[in-house]
């Protein structure tokens, strides 16, 4: 289960950066050519409901994995910068802070 929710966090924290990206793209084009709201329309809900699973991951992985309210903290705070969160999981993943449990080996 622990392993599934590492995995988790990893792909909702590139879901996050992408759907960031999307809005980004979005707004510049509703407010520098100002040719549509489209990008918005639609990348906003993504984004929003990406950053939510985010959230809720990070707090749950966080308690797993047994993370400091600093680095707690800190993941939840990459998620306000754009890519920020991919730039936060390479770095727990780096430090052991993503850490999936050894597979137990049974002996035959």
């Amino acid at each position: 289960m622990n392993s599934r929710l590492v995995t988790a966090f990893r792909v909702v924290a590139f879901a996050e950066a992408v759907s960031w990206l999307g809005l980004l793209i979005g707004m510049f084009i509703k407010y520098v050519p100002e040719t549509t709201e489209a990008g918005v329309q639609i990348f906003g809900p993504i984004h929003g409901g990406v950053f939510m699973a985010y959230v809720a991951l990070t707090l749950v992985v966080s308690r797993t994995q047994r993370w400091s309210v600093i680095t707690t903290l800190v993941a939840l705070a990459a998620s306000i910068p754009p890519f920020a969160t991919v730039a936060f999981e390479l770095w727990a993943k780096k430090t052991g802070k993503l850490e999936q449990p050894a597979l137990a080996t049974s002996a035959a």
